[in-house]
Parts: C-alpha cells; structure tokens; sequence
C-alpha cells in the first residue's frame, strides 16, 4: 500500500496547487484553508465487518473511527491531503462527506411537520466545506473521464455536465511531468484493465492540451447548472413518512436553495439523507459505484464482494509466509483479494468447476494487466496459483495449510440443501485434514446455518469455533465462521466410514 499511498499523494499535492483557485466555493478563502480543511466521512461497509472497517482505518489513516447504530456504516474525520488514501481502503464500498450528523433528531407527530421540517432544514446546513472536499473528488473522477475518452476499447464517455471547476492555461511541459502520477490514481478508479500504453497517454495528452484549455474558457463564459439528486436511506419503524416523501421534499429545498436542476439518472452531485431512527446523517456521495468493484473482471453466478473476502481474511490475521487456500474460488475473489493485499503470503485458488478456474485465471491475468499499465513495466506476478480440484480429497500434504477462508455453497444459486448435509462435514473433514494443528484457522462463510452447526458439532475434536460475524449477503442472512485448529492431529476415518465427495 506505501507505493499506492506515495502516488495519490503526489496526485493530490498537484490538484491542490493547480486547481486550489477553482476547488473554492467563495472566492475569498485563503488557500491554506483548504489544505488544513478537516471533515468527517462516512463510509458504507458490509454489514457485520464495521469493526473490520475501523480497525483498517485506524491504522491505514491514523483516525479515529465511530461505528454508527445504523449497521453496514462508519464515520471517520480526516484531513484533506488523506481523501486520496480514503478512496484505498479495502473495506469501504462507499464514501460520502458528512454536511451533518443529528444524533437525537426530533421528529414531529405528523408527516406534514415532518415534512416542513426537512423543507427549512436545507438552508441551514453548513454546505461550504463539504462541497469543497466534493470538489477536490471531482479531480480524481476528471481524470478517470480523461482516461477513458482517450481510451479507444471504452464504449462509454462521461460527459462534463458543469462541475463547476475553472482550469488556468498550464505549461505542457509541467502538465507531461505529472502525467504519471495522474494514470496510477486514475487505475484505482476504473475497473475495467486499460490496454493503452503510457506513452501513449502522454502523446494523446499533447495534441488535447490545447482542445481542453479551448473547452475551459467556453465553461468560464457560459457555465452550466450543476444536476443533483436527493437520495433517502431510511430505517425504522416509527417514522409517520416514506423515504420517497422525505426525498422529495429535502430535495426541493436544496434546489431552490442552490438554484440546482434535479436530476434522477445523469446527476453531478447526489445528496444523501440517511436516517436510522432518531439519527439524521445529511451527506454527499464522493463515489459513484461500490470501491468493491476492483478486481473481478469475469464474473460468475456467486461472485463474492471484494470488500467482503477482504474482510473475511482481515478475520484469520494472516502472517508473512502463510499459506492461504481458497478450496471452493468461485471466480477467485478471495485469493487474488489476499495476493493484492498480503503479497507475503502464498494463496491457493482451487475448486472443482473447470469453468469456475478458468473465471480465476482471466480475473488474475486482467489484474496483472492493471498493474503494468500502471507500474510502466512486467509485473513480476502475484503469490497466486490456481487448479482444479476434489474439495473432498485434496491434493495437499496433511498439516501443509495455516489458512483456509472460503464461501461455502448456501445450496441457493450453487448446490442444494440436501446435498450440503453431505457436503458440509466432508469438507470440514478435509480441510481439517490440511490445516496445520494448533495454529491453523478458517474462516468460512455460509447462509445455511443450521447445516453447517450440525457439520461442526461433529468435529469439536479437531475445530473450534472462535467467532461469529452475521451478514447479510443480498438480503440473504449469512454467517462467517472463524475456526481455529486444535493441536489434535489428523487420523483418517476407516475405510468403511469413508465416503465420496457428494458433489
């Protein structure tokens, strides 16, 4: 993470001191003030790995970090040079910027009231440095717009719509010396892997520099109105109004308080309003799309969210030199997430669907792509290997493993619930088979609960069972188990108690 942390510094650095005049909401600011602007962030996480997320933000970022009532949320303050490092974080799905948080929020008794309230609220928030930070945002998303215009595979263009933000004529030499700097933030934006070479970019970058200052000038003398779009997230059951009515009528107060053109669908700013009961959060999105969209290229019918396996391994502590063993990869999000995070360790992707390696193999060759373009050279690969194999009969030495973490079939989209009463305690067997006695842990996830307690409950002699994250994976209500191996060795069953693998 230093050399990815070193690149969005220098990125940052260069953004605030050539576009620090436009990233002004008054144009009075002094330019130190937007260089030692502190405000809080709000980062949604996959429910039941809040404390996860903290952790990684505590010691990623040095901040402190709350963990909202409201599960799958967490609140962190940070300086402005630390927003490239936030968009980093392998835990977080999405980021917005708090404009303000009411803890204890006073509802009235009718929804008309209700309603009236969130119509004045508007025009007393404090708008100004939240918009700052969007602003400074909207640098890192101009750069991912720029990359992919000069991309000739891409197939989609985000078009400009009027951010407001005003570029001063740069030196081309100066603008080449920071091209570097700019396509390695730019790659941690974008999924897709980028086929063109640096050089090409920068020879692309001269014959646009005077198009793009010609664009600017035309923004400067006929600026167009931002679009915006009010979005409610809303729980609990004592509210007397709906999401759509708090929405709508919020929504209609920040327009007319900022003479915005609401837009549902081709928005510049989205404008969060997040309740939980008694707690109001009033935000603006800094991404897009889930930060969880990363890695995976080639996509399968159970595919894991990166943010999710990153949690997962995060879990069982890996330490250099491990191995690390994904028996059931799916499309390899767990492994090629722990090779990009924990490159000292050694991981395994294996399962027993041919065309479920052959999804992990095209998802670590496109993330090796990435890495090229953005490192200018041939990576030298990742700790990663992939084969197809019987989850029931590994192909591995008894007490070879330290770690297993893997999505185990809930028997909805993959497998059945009659076949995991098989499935469950094979698996258990072998992976108890290959994981080092004493120190060796898994960590497994799975939405059928009560097989896999079943499963379990045979082999307390060799698992034990540490802790319990419950969440929730596309409305289905999962579980992730940390296991830790017991010290008693392994000793394979009698022939007769033998059994085949029920897959």
């Amino acid at each position: 993470m230093s050399d990815v942390q070193e690149a969005t510094n220098q990125l940052l650095d260069v953004n605030l001191c050539e576009n620090q005049m436009s990233i002004q909401v008054t144009e009075s600011g002094p330019r130190s003030e937007s260089e030692h602007l502190q405000v809080t962030i709000g980062a949604t996480v996959p429910t039941g790995f809040e404390q996860t997320a903290a952790d990684e933000v505590r010691e990623k970022l040095g901040s402190s970090c709350k963990i909202s009532k409201d599960r799958g949320k967490i609140y962190f303050d940070i300086s402005v040079d630390s927003l490239a490092q936030v968009h980093c974080l392998r835990s977080v799905d999405n980021l917005f910027v708090v404009v303000q948080e009411f803890k204890d929020y006073q509802f009235k008794e009718t929804k008309e009231e209700v309603l009236k309230d969130f119509e004045e609220l508007a025009g007393k928030l404090p708008w100004s440095d939240p918009l700052k930070i969007w602003k400074i945002n909207t640098c890192f998303k101009k750069k991912k717009t720029k990359r992919r215009k000069l991309n000739p595979n891409s197939s989609k263009q985000k078009i400009d719509n009027g951010r407001g933000d005003t570029t001063v004529e740069k030196d081309v030499k100066k603008e080449l010396t920071n091209s570097v700097s700019d396509s390695q933030i730019s790659d941690y934006y974008e999924n897709p892997a980028i086929k063109e070479q640096v050089s090409t970019l920068i020879g692309d970058g001269l014959t646009s520099c005077k198009d793009e200052t010609e664009e600017n000038s035309k923004e400067e003398a006929d600026p167009e109105v931002l679009k915006f779009r009010v979005t409610c997230n809303r729980a609990g059951e004592k509210h007397c109004f709906s999401s759509n009515e708090a929405a709508r009528d919020f929504g209609g107060a920040v327009q007319d308080y900022f003479k915005w053109k609401a837009d549902m669908t081709n928005f510049d700013v989205e404008v969060l309003l997040n309740i939980h009961d008694n707690e109001v959060v009033v935000g603006i999105a800094l991404t897009e799309e889930s930060l969880h969209r990363r890695n995976i290229t080639h996509f399968g019918p159970t595919t894991l969210r990166s943010t999710l396996a990153y949690g997962m391994l995060r879990l069982c502590a890996p330490q250099p030199t491990d191995i690390i063993v994904d028996p059931m990869c799916g499309t390899g999000a767990i492994p090629i997430e722990g090779a990009t995070e924990w490159s000292n360790c050694y991981h395994i992707a294996g399962d027993n669907n041919p065309l479920a390696v052959n999804r992990a193999a095209n998802n670590i060759s496109s993330l090796l792509t990435k890495i090229q373009v953005k490192e200018g050279k041939l990576p030298l690969g990742l700790p990663i290997d992939t084969i197809q194999w019987d989850i029931c009969n590994l192909p591995l030495r008894t007490g070879s493993v330290d770690i297993i973490v893997t999505d185990m079939p809930f028997g909805k989209r993959m497998g059945s619930k009659k076949r995991n009463w098989n499935l469950y305690p094979a698996c258990l067997r072998e992976m108890s088979r290959v994981c080092r006695p004493g120190t060796g842990r898994a960590v497994l996830l799975t939405q059928d609960k009560k097989c896999f307690a079943k499963a379990l409950s045979g082999m307390g002699h060799l698992w034990r069972k540490v802790h319990t994250v419950w969440v929730n994976i596309g409305g289905l209500h999962a579980a992730v188990y940390l296991l830790k191996r017991t010290p008693q060795s392994f000793v394979h069953p009698s022939e007769e108690d033998g059994e085949r693998c029920p897959w």
